[in-house]
């Protein structure tokens, strides 16, 4: 088909979307009328199987980035009447006119006026790696398998600090092409930590403290990532649920770190023996006038 033909064709009208509808839309719709429209469902009606080519058609154009953009720029051309003989602009409709003796460039993978060399084919594959190995970096071997091509192998290294669910591009590594060789995707799944958990740069963590260590106060040590433990200063009367920061001792990235968040669980006894239990006892009588629920429920009349 010659490219007058395609840029004449309102290929967002074929497909019934708007000009300014984003790539999402156009391919919901596009999988609706191919659903409705496959020929397996309308074999025999002609009419429909050729509904079916002009939407296929249309998302062949407007489902590719590229291809979209130049059929954009070529379609307000001829809206604009550029390309129309004799028109005010004194342009003839040729190509070359327009755009100099390269002007079919515009239109050349659009169109097929021109064979364009195409980079290889992007691959995409997977690895999981422990939340340490996350953390801290890891060098993994991955197997590869290109379309036509036989599996390699492939070693690189997982960068410090990645994510679950990132995704790590290597340029260069994916299979080869006429124009160069295409890109590599790493996806990469994180197992949980039994103790540690994360949010954004920040390592978090749970500290199991007794009651006597929250009410009166304790140095406790607390591990690390990487194996070193810190002492962490409990401030007397430090309530449950109570996050305290260890600086530095988070996720590192470059000569940035975040921190350690200690988030204290006061344990309360299961069971008290004799003289624990007298001990407690002899506590609330002596705290009896306490009543941490006064401006409690006074806010709840408010």
């Amino acid at each position: 088909m010659a490219a007058k033909d395609l840029y004449e064709k309102d290929f967002y009208a074929v497909l019934g979307v708007p000009k300014d509808a984003n790539a999402a839309i156009i391919k919901k719709t596009y999988r609706n009328l191919a659903r409705e429209l496959h020929p397996d469902k309308t074999r025999g009606d002609k009419k429909l199987e050729d509904r079916f080519k002009e939407v296929s058609e249309a998302y062949d154009i407007l489902g590719d980035e590229k291809k979209r953009a130049e059929y954009d720029e070529a379609r307000s051309l001829y809206e604009s009447g550029a390309f129309r003989q004799g028109n005010s602009n004194g342009f003839s409709g040729d190509f070359s006119d327009l755009f100099g003796s390269g002007g079919g460039d515009i239109f050349s993978s659009l169109f097929g006026g021109r064979r364009t060399p195409r980079k290889g084919q992007d691959l995409q594959t997977e690895t999981t790696v422990t939340f340490k190995e996350s953390i801290f970096g890891k060098e993994v071997t991955l197997k590869l398998s290109a379309q036509g091509n036989a599996p390699s192998t492939i070693t690189t290294r997982i960068p410090s600090g990645v994510s679950d669910g990132a995704k790590i591009r290597i340029k260069g590594r994916g299979g080869p092409g006429e124009a160069g060789p295409g890109d590599l995707y790493i996806i990469v799944h994180v197992t949980p930590h039994p103790i540690f958990g994360r949010k954004g740069e920040n390592l978090t963590i749970t500290l199991p403290i007794t009651f006597t260590e929250a009410a009166l106060g304790a140095d406790i040590a607390v591990p690390t990532l990487d194996g070193e433990e810190v002492i962490l200063r409990i401030a007397p009367g430090s309530q449950n649920g109570k996050t305290l920061r260890i600086r530095g001792r988070g996720v590192k990235k470059g000569v940035n770190a975040g921190d350690l968040l200690v988030t204290l669980d006061v344990q309360v006894p299961q069971r008290l023996d004799g003289s624990a239990r007298k001990a407690l006892e002899e506590f609330k009588q002596v705290t009896k006038d306490e009543n941490p629920r006064l401006e409690w429920f006074a806010r709840s009349k408010l």
